[in-house]
């Protein structure tokens, strides 16, 4: 069934835009942004805020996670965008929806930013997903 030519076609086009420098791009910046928010609590100074630190850690970890099997398996990854759109998504609201009264400027203007990066990103995966499927 792997040499089906409609199957080989699918993997052609999806390493057509795995290679791509836009993907390639778009990849390395979802990197970033996983990277930056697991260690934003670190770098802007809200690391006593435990729950919002705890959030930022995990879900930088698991954006970065995403990112990298992006790259290294997108034919089989680009339909995981979606969860890497929500973790974006979940970013921006954090401060706001985590346990206690983190919602600091500089807690929101971290998490407000990194998370429309990383939502942006997902989005364009997706759509560069879809795009080649057509």
């Amino acid at each position: 069934m792997h040499q089906h030519p409609d199957i080989m076609a699918l993997r052609e086009h999806s390493e057509q835009a795995a290679v791509s420098p836009a993907a390639q791009g778009v990849e390395a910046l979802s990197v970033l942004s996983g990277l930056y928010l697991a260690a934003s609590p670190w770098i802007v100074g809200f690391n006593g805020f435990s729950t919002l630190t705890v959030n930022n850690l995990i879900t930088g970890l698991a954006l970065t996670v995403l990112a990298v099997g992006f790259g290294s398996a997108y034919e089989r990854t680009h339909g995981m965008s979606w969860a890497a759109a929500g973790i974006g998504a979940w970013t921006i609201i954090a401060p706001w929806a985590v346990a206690g009264n983190v919602d600091t400027t500089s807690t929101i203007v971290s998490n407000v930013i990194v998370g429309a990066v990383a939502l942006v990103c997902a989005l364009t995966m997706a759509g560069m997903g879809a795009t080649r499927r057509r």
